[in-house]
């Protein structure tokens, strides 16, 4: 990596470790505060209380769902709840074993360890991992060429938490090694009004009932968007209203974002109309699809998909991606309009 390079990616850090300390003003740090998944919550209760009547690190957990859930917040929730240590890292930031070594070698007992995108680990790091997982203890080679041997290095117990988009692409090995599997679902728009009505209360900010309401029903299920939707709110009510944000300046707010009835972003728009006019409603591949509309399939699959496909727009099908007649209704468009839909969709 050239100097350039290494500029790069300390403003990366810097400009990521900023946003979290911003964001982590809206986290809840106790479960009772954590709104929403009451099924994972209450079984996640009861596992870190009997963790904690035994003085045992919990088992290890693998949360899995789409981005903006809550997978980092419940992590961090759960080392809390237990009172011990919490590290953690993201699985493209392991380069070498050495990496996860330096962090295990640390750890004190109990240690809560949280790796984001864990489907995204290296073969080397994944198989040194799973010694520590079991066993507690670090594979480590010393010497080099016939004079290598290899040694065990005791770590104290802890417990790892990974979290992952694509459960597929978890590896059945590391994935048979964690002892609760729960998957996040999508926020109900009930759920989303009272998280941003907390978030309103931390942000000193009023907004009305209806309005919350109004909020939660744009913004894809998921609480990472309605706390970002929510400060652009605030600051349409600061500057056209009188602070306190109305159904009208939800309303007009949505409308200058770009942001339908349903949550739809004009990127979300976008990849349905691609569908339509250049591939006539579907079947299309992903990576087709990606280049179409000028974005990476890994953010399409991830970030956009998921909700196209919870509100019934868009079905994944063995030959390819297709919209569904409900998509042709919520644009305002026929089926017989494939080749020739055209001008906006807002």
């Amino acid at each position: 990596m050239n100097e350039d390079e290494d500029f790069s990616a300390i403003v990366r850090a810097d400009i990521s470790s900023r946003f979290d300390e911003n964001d982590s003003s809206l986290r809840p740090h106790l479960l009772q505060d954590f709104l929403g998944q009451e099924g994972i919550k209450k079984n996640l209760k009861t596992f870190i209380e009997a963790a904690r009547q035994r003085s045992e690190p919990l088992d290890h957990l693998l949360l899995i769902g789409p981005p903006g859930l809550g997978k980092t917040t419940l992590a961090q929730i759960t080392a809390n709840e237990l009172g011990v240590d919490f590290k953690v890292t993201s699985a493209p930031a392991l380069e070498k074993p050495k990496d996860l070594a330096g962090i295990l070698s640390t750890i004190t007992e109990r240690t809560v360890f949280f790796i984001d995108e864990i489907h995204r680990l290296k073969p080397a790091i994944e198989e040194m991992l799973y010694i520590a997982m079991e066993d507690f203890e670090l594979d480590w080679i010393i010497g080099q060429g016939a004079a290598a041997r290899t040694v065990r290095i005791p770590i104290p117990p802890f417990t790892l938490i990974g979290a992952t988009t694509k459960a597929g692409s978890v590896s059945s090995p590391l994935r048979s090694r964690f002892g609760f599997i729960p998957r996040f679902e999508f926020y109900t728009h009930e759920e989303l009004a009272k998280i941003i009505t907390r978030s309103a209360g931390i942000l000193n900010v009023q907004i009305e009932k209806d309005a919350a309401l109004l909020l939660a029903q744009c913004c894809r299920g998921t609480p990472r968007v309605a706390n970002r939707v929510l400060r652009r709110m605030r600051d349409f009510a600061q500057v056209e209203g009188k602070g306190l944000i109305t159904v009208d300046i939800v309303d007009s707010g949505l409308k200058k974002l770009d942001i339908d009835e349903m949550g739809l972003e004009k990127y979300d728009r976008e990849i349905l109309l691609s569908i339509i006019q250049n591939f006539g409603g579907g079947p299309v591949g992903a990576e087709t699809l990606a280049i179409s509309i000028g974005e990476s399939m890994d953010t399409l699959e991830d970030y956009y998909e998921p909700y196209l496909i919870q509100c019934g727009l868009l079905q994944r099908t063995p030959r390819g991606r297709i919209v569904t007649a409900k998509a042709y209704e919520h644009l305002g468009l026929k089926a017989s309009d494939n080749n020739s839909a055209q001008g906006t969709l807002f």
